[in-house]
């Protein structure tokens, strides 16, 4: 049985807590990383989400998966930037390493599940 929207999959709704977390996390930030890591961090969260919400919409297999791919990507962005958050003394979010991990996991057997020709 098919979804009626993105916000559905559970990828994505891990992601948008993601997004959530990053932008509570990063406003405790100093102001002169406003440029620097918080608009990285916060660019990289929301590319999580809004590519898995782009390639949703896709309708070839292989357009789907490198939306997916790139949400991958920036899940991995994402991990650095936390390391690097707590690094600099700037904060830290196990909760938010650990959402990472499901998202991660989750869009993993969503890809596979594609591949296999059930969710599409």
């Amino acid at each position: 049985m098919g979804t009626k929207s993105f916000k559905e999959i559970e990828a994505w709704q891990l992601a948008h807590k993601i997004v959530l977390e990053v932008y509570e996390l990063t406003n405790d930030f100093p102001k002169e990383e406003i440029y620097g890591l918080i608009s990285q961090f916060r660019r990289a969260a929301v590319s999580i989400a809004a590519n898995i919400a782009e390639g949703y919409k896709k309708n070839g297999i292989k357009d789907k998966i490198k939306f997916y791919n790139i949400s991958q990507g920036s899940i991995e962005e994402c991990r650095y930037y936390i390391l690097l958050s707590k690094d600099l003394g700037y904060g830290y979010s196990s909760e938010m390493e650990e959402l990472l991990d499901k998202c991660s996991r989750k869009l993993f057997g969503y890809v596979k599940s594609i591949k296999e020709n059930r969710n599409y």
